[in-house]
């Protein structure tokens, strides 16, 4: 890989790992609904511009539909359910229960007709990778903890369940144009709510500071580096900084909040990861990935698109770990 490639993917396993960060740091002291249209409004405010300048407006009004059921899936529903967890859960624990996105992906496809057979190691997989859910889980089972924690396997089933609408019904749309107008609807979404719960006073500047972060930063630039990402090195090289961003948002609440870093979460990381590693193996080679150069600017498709790309928190996005997209 290019020393370009590094450093993109070296930007995003960050750009995607800190949302959970700075989404604890916003909901300190604003409304969940003002967090998701911060959020999505400085996201379409920045890529809306890209995708008109480039034109391809007719391919969207022909796939309306299924867009509005992606951005429900990935944005609308995900986003808010992740930001009311955080009110209840560490961001390091929301961003390792996140990271099980690969091991639901194989499980919903398998239900949802794919014909792809799984071996032992991806059953292996699967198991690991789940039995790092429980003993991450396991404690925190009871009160509030309990409901935020099904609040975050939410958010990884519609992580899950995004990327197939993406491949299935979204194949013609530019993934630029896909993530830009999925913002610009959810921002339309939440205005009425964040206007009805608006704060009283003016945020705190750390505040502010996060709610910025997370719609220039985690989001449109997000976006913006994974699309360079991805036609610079190819999308099954790129995607592998997904099973990085774990390690990130536990690292960011450890060193910015002061969140334990405990033997628990030590050993779950290691299980999730491990499992989601396994569960995602293929049997067969992979087809050859596309070198630099080879995917032209705005035209990275929504088939190229893997569970938990848009940050949750992606975002993983992602244009899933959207998440986080």
């Amino acid at each position: 890989m290019s020393r370009r490639g590094w450093i993109l993917f070296a930007l995003m396993s960050v750009l995607w790992g800190v949302p959970y960060l700075m989404i604890k740091v916003a909901v300190e002291s604003v409304s969940v609904p003002m967090v998701v249209f911060s959020r999505t409004a400085l996201g379409a405010l920045v890529l809306l511009p890209l995708v008109l300048r480039s034109g391809q407006l007719d391919v969207v009004r022909r796939h309306w539909r299924p867009l509005l059921l992606f951005t429900a899936v990935e944005i609308l529903g995900p986003w808010a359910l992740l930001s009311d967890a955080e009110t209840r859960l560490t961001s390091s624990m929301t961003g390792l229960l996140i990271a099980a996105v690969p091991i639901v992906g194989v499980v919903l496809a398998r239900l949802t007709g794919d014909a792809e057979r799984l071996g032992a190691v991806r059953w292996a997989g699967l198991l690991v990778g789940l039995t790092g859910v429980a003993v991450l889980a396991g404690p925190h089972l009871g009160g509030g903890s309990a409901w935020a924690i099904g609040e975050v396997m939410l958010v990884a089933v519609g992580y899950a369940i995004a990327p197939m609408i993406a491949t299935r019904r979204l194949q013609d749309l530019p993934s630029l144009h896909m993530a830009a107008f999925a913002l610009a609807i959810a921002a339309l979404v939440y205005t009425g709510p964040a206007i009805a719960t608006w704060p009283d006073a003016m945020p705190s500047g750390r505040v502010l500071a996060a709610l910025i972060g997370l719609g220039l930063i985690c989001t449109a630039l997000a976006f913006i580096v994974f699309f360079e990402l991805i036609r610079e090195v190819g999308t099954s090289r790129g995607m592998v900084f997904t099973y990085v961003n774990p390690a990130v948002a536990v690292a960011a609440g450890v060193v910015f909040l002061g969140e334990p870093l405990t033997g628990t979460i030590i050993a779950s990381f290691a299980l999730i990861l491990g499992g989601s590693v396994l569960a995602t193996a293929h049997r067969t080679p992979a087809p050859d990935t596309p070198q630099a150069g080879d995917v032209q600017a705005g035209e990275v498709q929504a088939g190229e698109v893997q569970a938990g790309e848009v940050p949750p928190g992606g975002a993983q996005a992602g244009v899933a770990q959207t998440g986080d997209i």
